[in-house]
């Protein structure tokens, strides 16, 4: 149980550090106008809204025990708007406390820890304060301390708050001093801040279990149809391997069958480059051959020699021809040089097994 309690603490300090970072996304993107109520020397306070607002630049607007009276535009130009709510100097209590320069930056815990004795209320009892330190002799720092009790401010902030308003801050300015760089800001609020993070909150959740609802489905059905589906796959991967071993088998019976004719048709046909080589061994120097002619294992001669005959045996000695005989008569023209035979023998094939 400790274990799950953990768990479950972990996820929420998640949860509200994602919907944090959601809402100051959401402040950045969507900056909210600005919208002063300037507090008057009769406890009314003037609506100071920038140029192009709904309401009038100057509108006064009054606050009473917790209710605020204003015209319908002044509340359209404060609703979804960052108010200041502006008071008079007289309302606070001011305090100008020298420290050392190092305390600038912790500043506030400085302020805070000391208010109880500055001040006629404790830490919890006041809206507190102070102005930009300046320096001073000695390696000092001056600040200016602004309180004013809690129970007279919150009840303004809520009044305004209850208009629909974004967000509200209260600031003061130091006595005898003008200008917006003398202001100083006691109290800061977010109307809608806590609202909105309730509802992002809740929509993180939802989507968070939305996500999980589908993951949950998606892991089912990858349970029941992948089952299916790998099923099927192994079925159709054992078909192709049965179809491949086929193919194969196939092919190799086709391959072998085609070895064995070029080997057939190799040892059976002969070779006609061996075939003229041969034959220009076996011709003597005074044979000329004008005409030779080479189909399937026949050859055929035609030529000029001095001894037609004699090419007769020549040729039957050579162990690539056989049967040779003269095809045509032997003729001698004036102008030969010799006798024109014609000659034709059987070529042997080279790779033929001995008979």
């Amino acid at each position: 149980m400790s274990f799950l309690r953990q768990i479950a603490e972990s996820f929420s300090r998640w949860i509200d550090a994602v919907t944090t970072s959601a809402v100051a996304l959401l402040g950045w993107l969507a900056a909210p106008r600005m919208v002063r109520l300037a507090e008057q020397a009769n406890g009314s306070f003037m609506l100071q809204a920038p140029a192009g607002a709904l309401s009038p630049s100057f509108t006064p607007i009054k606050i009473a025990n917790g209710i605020v009276a204003c015209s319908g535009e002044a509340a359209a130009a404060l609703k979804g708007s960052q108010v200041e709510l502006a008071m008079r100097p007289e309302q606070f209590f001011f305090r100008a406390l020298e420290l050392p320069r190092r305390a600038s930056d912790f500043l506030d815990g400085v302020v805070r820890a000391q208010i109880d004795r500055i001040t006629p209320w404790t830490v919890g009892e006041a809206v507190v304060g102070w102005s930009q330190p300046v320096n001073v002799a000695n390696d000092k720092i001056s600040v200016t301390i602004a309180a004013a009790p809690r129970a007279q401010i919150i009840p303004l902030t809520q009044a305004v708050g209850d208009l629909g308003v974004k967000s509200i801050f209260v600031s003061t300015n130091l006595p005898h001093a003008n200008g917006d760089k003398a202001a100083i800001k006691v109290f800061e609020q977010s109307a809608a801040g806590a609202l909105e993070t309730r509802k992002i909150r809740r929509r993180l959740l939802a989507g968070l279990v939305i996500a999980g609802v589908l993951a949950g489905l998606a892991i089912a059905a990858d349970v029941i149809v992948g089952g299916d589906l790998q099923s099927s796959q192994a079925d159709v991967a054992r078909r192709i391997a049965e179809r491949r071993g086929t193919i194969r088998a196939g092919n190799d019976a086709v391959a072998n069958s085609a070895l064995a004719k070029l080997v057939r048709r190799k040892n059976q046909t002969p070779a006609n480059v061996i075939a003229l080589e041969a034959l220009s061994n076996v011709l003597p120097d005074n044979t000329y051959v004008s005409e030779l002619r080479i189909e399937g294992d026949k050859v055929q001669l035609i030529g000029i020699t001095s001894d037609a005959p004699s090419l007769i045996g020549l040729i039957e000695q050579s162990p690539h021809f056989s049967r040779a005989t003269f095809f045509a008569p032997t003729t001698r023209a004036p102008s030969d040089p010799g006798d024109r035979f014609h000659i034709e023998a059987r070529i042997k094939p080279v790779f033929s097994p001995p008979s």
